[in-house]
């Protein structure tokens, strides 16, 4: 149990005062100093009280991250929730609270609980940026956590704001790639859907029709309502798709996905020839990403 060095039991005098009570001894004295004295003494107990909360939240901080470690998150949340009430300005306690809310969200399911953990998340997260804008632990914790949050119910607009975090991380350290990535990867997922979306409409505008498949070319009509939706969102992905490969060439998740979005490309392609080749890159980068993969689970092996 934690015990304050400036707590614990203290021994009580014949005369009822605490043996240690700063304050006791000025019934003693009667000259100009004991107000002086005394603002001293009081100063000294705040500040020791202060340092005591301070030492017990960064106990509860250790402790919570413990249980975290144990998989117990219902008590490393208390644990923090605690570190943090008694130390506002212990930015890891809010840090560590936030990815236990974000780590118990289960995406996509419907209950109360699990949205109010998500909730929950973003809100901490959001308290830690209020006091330190350029934390980057948080503006990845709450674009991961909107991320996950938007697919399901399907929110277009939850997906734009967690691209806006990536964004944020890209501002200030405009070397790493995994910000890119995301963005890549949320840029697909609205084409992809949009995608569905205006190919389900025909079919249903055109029942007696030739069926059309999610491989074949768009119809013109549709081919346009696409590129005006997702061609700058497209584009987006595939040049920051590009751009964490070009940080990190052996990324073969980029890889993955900018394969996905050179398809969604494929999609505005206006002749035969256009589509084959953007096609045919994307089939590249499936093998290359699948050698990269393969080499990547020989390593350990090898060493």
């Amino acid at each position: 149990m934690f015990q304050c060095p400036l707590g614990g039991t203290q021994k009580i005098r014949g005369d009822g005062s605490f043996a240690m009570n700063p304050f006791a001894h000025f019934r003693h004295f009667k000259n100009t100093n004991s107000v002086a004295l005394l603002a001293v003494a009081t100063f000294a107990v705040a500040f020791g009280a202060t340092g005591c909360a301070k030492l017990k939240a960064r106990d509860d901080l250790n402790k919570g991250v413990a249980a975290y470690r144990d998989g117990k998150y219902d008590q490393s949340i208390e644990f923090f929730k605690q570190a943090k009430d008694l130390d506002p300005t212990l930015t890891n306690a809010r840090l560590y609270l936030a990815t236990a809310y974000a780590t118990q969200y289960i995406p996509g399911a419907p209950s109360d609980e699990n949205i109010r953990m998500g909730e929950a998340a973003v809100k901490e997260f959001q308290d830690v940026l209020a006091n330190d804008p350029n934390n980057i632990s948080a503006i990845d914790g709450i674009g991961s956590i909107l991320y996950n949050m938007a697919g399901t119910p399907y929110s277009r607009d939850r997906f734009e704001e967690s691209k806006t975090y990536h964004m944020k991380h890209i501002a200030l350290k405009p070397e790493d790639p995994e910000p890119y990535y995301w963005i890549g990867v949320i840029d697909w997922t609205l084409s992809y859907r949009s995608d569905l979306e205006l190919r389900g409409k025909w079919r249903l505008a055109h029942l007696t029709s030739k069926p059309l498949k999610d491989e074949d070319p768009m119809p013109p009509d549709v081919r346009a309502d696409y590129m005006k939706e997702n061609g700058q969102l497209i584009d987006e992905g595939i040049t920051d798709l590009r751009k964490a490969l070009e940080l990190r060439p052996d990324y073969d998740d980029a890889m993955a996905y900018l394969n996905l979005l050179l398809r969604r490309k494929a999609d505005e392609a206006a002749t035969p020839d256009e589509r084959a080749s953007l096609l045919k890159e994307a089939d590249d980068l499936v093998e290359k990403a699948k050698e990269i993969k393969q080499k990547k689970m020989e390593a350990p092996a090898k060493t």
